[in-house]
């Protein structure tokens, strides 16, 4: 099984103050545990840079200009209070678009069975008009439009497993019966959405909150009942993953305590869905994970899964 590895060293160069904790070490953190021989099958390459206009698919002219207008040529500038743009920022936004673009291309042209894409910074609380919780643009959510616009893809599923609610996301897709957003993660914690109750207008917005101190098997348990069921009756063509590593024990931002192998679990899982309904079309994309060693023991296990392991 051909699993595509995108990245780029532009990931490193969006600069965050001493002490932030969505830093380019995360990045460094991945590449090193991928440098493992059992990682030798990847098919690496380099995340290409998209047009901004990219960007549109999920966000509206006006917004996208004014992230490209705020990029700083020196300093930084805030954002929001925890978002902020260094001079490497923009590009390494828009190469983790370009990444996710790229990555849906060729996991649909057959050119690879399944895609990991590698970038910060993370994207899924961005959104349509608001860049907040270290996100500019939402990668994973232009991802999903992505496959239905170039691809005619009729039925996108993003599962999102980051333990802080995509608001982004679940503000993009509120109105798209075409995209299925689920998601687990912890509540009450930031940015404060997320409850069951919050099902969109077209009832795919799906949200299975879990609490603090919940374990691996509570996870598996919600994820399977909550999840995967609404999945499998809703029969996507493809399946994009918001794959954040933050549910993990050690992280230091929440207080669930999942272990690296209930992610390898979770994708083996959204595997097997997506062999009965999406021909195994799968595309993940990293969202957040702030222990360095959850983080690469975690995203290890997600690999292994993607390629077959």
């Amino acid at each position: 099984m051909t699993t595509l590895y995108v990245s780029h060293p532009a990931a490193l160069d969006h600069a965050v103050p001493e002490g932030h904790p969505e830093r380019p070490d995360r990045i460094r953190a991945i590449e090193h545990a991928l440098e493992d021989e059992r990682f030798a099958g990847l098919v690496r390459t380099l995340a290409p840079l998209a047009e901004a206009e990219v960007a549109t698919l999920a966000h509206p002219a006006e917004y996208v200009e004014a992230i490209v207008a705020a990029a700083p040529r020196t300093g930084m500038v805030a954002i929001d209070s925890d978002t902020l743009m260094s001079p490497g920022s923009l590009e390494a936004t828009l190469r983790a678009v370009g990444g996710a673009v790229h990555a849906v291309d060729a996991v649909l042209a057959g050119e690879c069975a399944n895609a990991f894409v590698a970038m910060r910074p993370p994207g899924h609380h961005a959104e349509r008009n608001r860049a907040m919780g270290f996100c500019l643009f939402n990668h994973a959510a232009i991802a999903a439009r992505h496959a239905r616009v170039k691809h005619g893809a009729s039925r996108v599923a993003l599962v999102d497993w980051d333990v802080h609610h995509g608001n982004g996301s679940q503000d993009i897709f509120w109105d798209d019966g075409a995209v299925l957003y689920a998601s687990t993660h912890q509540m009450p914690l930031y940015p404060g959405s997320g409850a069951a109750s919050e099902r969109g207008t077209k009832n795919t917005i799906v949200n299975v909150p879990l609490r603090p101190n919940d374990d691996g098997a509570v996870f598996r348990e919600a994820f399977e009942a909550g999840i995967l069921a609404r999945l499998d009756a809703f029969a996507p063509d493809v399946i994009v993953i918001s794959a954040g590593f933050d549910a993990h024990r050690l992280d230091p931002l929440a207080n669930l305590r999942l272990e690296a192998a209930d992610f390898g679990w979770a994708t083996r899982k959204l595997m097997d869905l997506a062999d009965r309904h999406a021909k195994g079309r799968v595309i993940s994309v990293l969202e957040g994970g702030y222990s360095l060693e959850g983080l690469s023991k975690s995203v290890a296990a997600h690999v292994d899964a993607l390629m077959g392991r």
